[in-house]
């Protein structure tokens, strides 16, 4: 380090080897650069982050959303237990019509027995 800052210390700063044009053209460069190209690229900088961050908190929007909707739809499993019992009992109540039917009519016989009888 110290031989650079030697070398630097050493130089003429009076003598230029290049001509005016080429030290013009260089601070305009220069100049162009600090003011539009820097500023420019942190505004695309501070635009892209932004963006950035947005998508993720929608991410974590869609994330809550689908825990809610897989919560909301665990039961499905279930309500297909409850549509085949549902359907046995369908049957079941059928049959205990047709019975029902059989009962009625005996019970219906035995009283007229009875009545019939005293």
């Amino acid at each position: 380090m110290d031989l650079i800052l030697g070398y630097l210390a050493n130089i003429d700063t009076s003598v230029r080897t290049l001509p005016d044009a080429v030290y013009t053209i260089w601070w305009t460069v220069l100049l162009i650069v600090v003011v539009v190209i820097v500023p420019l690229a942190i505004a695309l900088l501070h635009r892209t982050l932004r963006a950035a961050l947005s998508i993720r908190r929608y991410l974590e929007e869609m994330l809550d959303a689908g825990v809610a909707i897989a919560t909301n739809t665990s039961s499905i499993p279930a309500l297909k237990d409850t549509i085949a019992v549902g359907s046995g009992m369908v049957e079941t109540a059928g049959r205990l019509k047709e019975h029902s039917a059989t009962i009625a009519s005996v019970l219906a016989a035995r009283a007229q027995q009875q009545t019939g009888a005293t």
